[in-house]
C-alpha cells in the first residue's frame, strides 16, 4: 500500500499541475472514504480539469486516452466483462487482442480494480483513460440502464432468461416479485437516471417482444437503453412500481392511480403513477414533480414587454378572474406559481385548491383535492370564501359548478387564478359558455386570459447561425434580422440541439369592447381578431420574436403552434 502511494505521488508530481508540495500533500491526504478516486480528488480541489489531467497521466504511464463517445466496441468485446463489474468499477471494455482486454477507466491508480477486472474477464487487462462522465454515458449506452441489477437477478437462478417470468408467478410469492433486491435497485436506477436527465415523465410499456422504457425530456420522448433480458422480468418490474405506489399488485384488469414519494440527491420528488391494462401487460406512466420551491420568477418566464405589463396589471387587481389556457404539459402550473410568488406578501392571504400540489410555497395555504371524500374544486372553492382570502388559485375549472363559484368569488371582491383546457386565449369564452355560464357573468368577471405553449430552447453550446430562407417560411411581418439560429447537436444536449424549454404566450386583456363581444356571444375567431387589433400577439408571433432573439428555432415554433396561432 505504501509503495502504491509513493508511486501515485511520483506520477502526480510529474504531471506539472501542482504549484507546490503542500498542494500535492493536500490531495494525497484528502479523505476518500466515500469511494472517490485520486483523480476525482484532484478535480474536486480545483488542481486541474479531469480531461487534461488524465491525458497527462496517460502520456506519463504510456496509456492511450480514448474518446469513448467515438469507440464502437463489438458485442463480443462487451461480453468479456459482466455488467456487474462494468458498473462496479465504472469501466468500459473497448478492444481485445492477444488475450489482453483493453478497458477504459478514469481511475488509473486503482490496483484493486485491475485485479478484480482480471479475475472477472479471465485474461490480461490493459488500461486506457477517459473522463468518468463520458464512461458513465457509454456504459448506459452499450449495457443499458440498470444492467448490473438485471444481471444479478438472472444470475441468482430463480428467474430464467429462457422462461417467461409470467409463467413462474404461481411458484413465487407475489410480494417477493416486487421487492426482490435487484428489481428494487433497477427501478431506483431508472427513476434516478430520469431525474438526472431532467425527464418529466417515465413510460414503462410492455410490448410483445420487449419492455420499452421511455423518458419525456423537454417535451419529447426518448427511448432508454435497457438490457435485452428486461422483457423476461417485466412482471417483476411492474409489480415493484405498484408496490412503491401502494397499489394492488394482484389487480391487472383496471386502470389505477397512485403516488410515490422519493428522495434523490437531497431533493424530495413526488411521483404520480398511472397504470393502464394493455394487450401485453400493464403500461405504467410516472410523472416526476420536484417538491422544492425553485420557482421561475415572473420576470424570467420570457414575456414580451407588452405582455409583461398586461399580466402584471391583471394579477395585482383586487378582483377578477385570470385564466391560463393550453394543453396538458404546456407549463400552465409553472406560470400560475410564478404569479402567486409575485403577489405573495405579508398583507395578502392566498388559498389554493390543487390536484395534486405540485410545488410547496411558503406563506400560502395549499389544499390537496381528494375525490374519495368528496373534496373537489367546487367544494374547496365554496369553503375558501369563508376563509377571508385575497387571492385564490383553483387548479382547473372543469365544470359549471366550479366556474360559477369562481365567478361569484371574483364578483365579491376576490382575485381568482385558474386554468382551462382550450387551444388559445380567445377560446376560453365559448368554453365557459358551453359549460352553461351566462355570457354577461363571464364578461363581468374575467379580467384576462393567457394562452401558452412550451417550445424547446436551442442549446447555447452548439446552436449555429444561418441565413433566413424566406421562401419556406411565411412570416406575418418583416423579420427582425436576416439570420436565425438552428440546432446542431453536442454532448451537452445529447445530440438533440436543444436544452431546456421556454414558453410562448398570447395575452388577451378584457376591455369594454371584448366584454361587449362576449355578451353578444361572438365566437372565438371574432374575439381573437378584436384582440389582435388591440395589440395582442399570437403564440406563433411570439415564437417568431423568440426565434430572432436566438432562443428557439423556426421549425420548433412551427411544431408547437398552429398556423393561425
Amino acid at each position: 500500500m505504501a509503495n502504491q502511494e509513493a508511486f501515485a505521488a511520483l506520477i502526480l508530481k510529474r504531471t506539472g499541475f501542482f504549484k507546490n508540495e503542500f498542494q500535492l500533500k493536500q490531495v494525497l491526504a484528502a479523505d476518500r472514504s466515500d469511494g472517490s478516486s485520486l483523480v476525482g480528488t484532484v478535480v474536486r480541489l480545483g488542481v486541474a480539469r479531469e480531461d487534461e489531467f488524465l491525458k497527462k497521466i496517460a502520456e506519463i504511464l504510456g496509456f492511450s486516452y480514448i474518446e469513448v463517445n467515438n469507440a464502437k466496441p463489438s458485442n463480443d468485446i462487451l461480453t468479456k466483462l459482466p455488467a456487474k463489474a462494468v458498473y462496479q468499477y465504472n469501466v468500459l471494455p473497448v478492444a481485445f487482442s492477444g488475450n489482453i482486454l483493453t478497458v477504459v477507466t478514469s481511475d488509473p491508480f486503482n490496483m484493486a480494480m485491475v485485479d478484480g477486472l482480471r479475475l472477472a474477464a479471465g485474461c490480461g487487462i490493459q488500461l486506457a483513460l477517459c473522463t468518468r462522465e463520458d464512461i458513465d454515458k457509454a456504459i448506459k449506452k452499450y449495457y443499458g440502464v440498470g444492467a448490473d441489477a438485471i444481471e444479478s437477478l438472472i444470475d441468482d437462478g430463480r428467474y430464467s432468461v429462457d422462461d417467461d417470468l409470467l409463467s413462474q408467478i404461481s411458484k413465487i410469492d407475489v410480494n417477493e416479485i416486487g421487492t426482490e433486491a435487484s428489481i428494487v435497485k433497477f427501478v431506483n436506477q431508472i427513476i434516478a437516471e430520469a431525474d438526472r436527465q431532467g425527464a418529466t415523465d417515465i413510460h414503462i410499456e410492455p410490448m410483445e417482444d420487449e419492455l420499452r422504457i421511455r423518458y419525456r425530456i423537454d417535451g419529447m420522448l426518448h427511448k432508454v437503453d435497457v438490457p435485452p433480458q428486461l422483457n423476461k422480468l417485466k412482471a417483476a418490474i411492474i409489480s415493484r412500481v405498484k408496490v412503491m405506489a401502494n397499489l394492488d399488485i394482484a389487480e391487472k384488469r383496471l386502470p389505477m392511480d397512485g403516488r410515490i414519494g422519493i428522495r434523490i440527491g437531497g431533493e424530495d420528488i413526488d411521483i404520480r403513477v398511472s397504470t393502464m391494462p394493455g394487450a401485453w401487460g400493464e403500461s405504467i406512466s410516472l410523472r416526476l414533480l420536484a417538491k422544492s420551491g425553485n420557482f421561475v420568477k415572473m420576470a424570467d418566464l420570457g414575456f414580451s414587454k407588452r405582455d409583461f405589463s398586461v399580466v402584471n396589471k391583471i394579477i395585482h387587481r383586487p378582483n377578477g378572474i385570470f385564466l391560463v389556457t393550453g394543453p396538458t404539459g404546456s407549463g400552465k402550473s409553472t406560470s400560475l406559481y410564478s404569479f402567486l410568488h409575485e403577489v405573495n406578501t405579508m398583507d395578502v392571504r392566498i388559498l389554493t385548491a390543487e390536484d395534486p400540489i405540485e410545488y410547496q410555497m411558503d406563506g400560502i395555504i395549499q389544499v390537496q383535492m381528494n375525490s374519495d371524500i368528496g373534496l373537489n374544486f367546487a367544494r374547496a372553492l365554496r369553503a375558501f370564501l369563508r376563509q377571508d382570502p385575497d387571492k385564490i388559485m383553483v387548479g382547473e375549472i372543469r365544470d359549471r359548478e366550479t366556474a360559477e363559484i369562481a365567478i361569484n368569488a371574483s364578483l365579491t371582491g376576490h382575485m381568482v387564478f385558474s386554468t382551462l383546457h382550450t387551444n388559445d386565449a380567445a377560446g376560453a369564452f365559448p368554453r365557459l359558455t358551453d359549460m352553461g355560464v351566462e355570457p354577461f357573468l363571464i364578461a363581468s368577471a374575467v379580467a384576462g386570459v393567457m394562452g401558452q405553449r412550451l417550445c424547446r430552447r436551442l442549446c447555447p453550446n452548439c446552436k449555429h447561425e444561418v441565413p433566413l430562407d424566406r421562401k419556406y417560411y411565411d412570416l406575418p411581418y418583416p423579420p427582425a434580422r436576416e439570420t436565425v439560429f438552428e440546432p446542431h447537436g453536442c454532448e451537452t444536449c445529447n445530440q438533440t440541439g436543444y436544452k431546456g424549454r421556454r414558453a410562448l404566450f398570447e395575452v388577451l386583456e378584457v376591455d369594454d369592447d371584448i366584454e361587449s363581444a362576449i355578451v353578444k356571444r361572438q365566437n372565438a375567431t371574432q374575439i381573437r381578431e378584436l384582440s389582435l387589433a388591440k395589440g395582442m400577439k399570437t403564440l406563433r408571433e411570439d415564437g417568431w420574436d423568440k426565434t430572432f432573439m436566438g432562443v428557439t428555432s423556426i421549425s420548433e415554433v412551427m411544431r408547437v403552434t398552429e398556423e393561425n396561432a
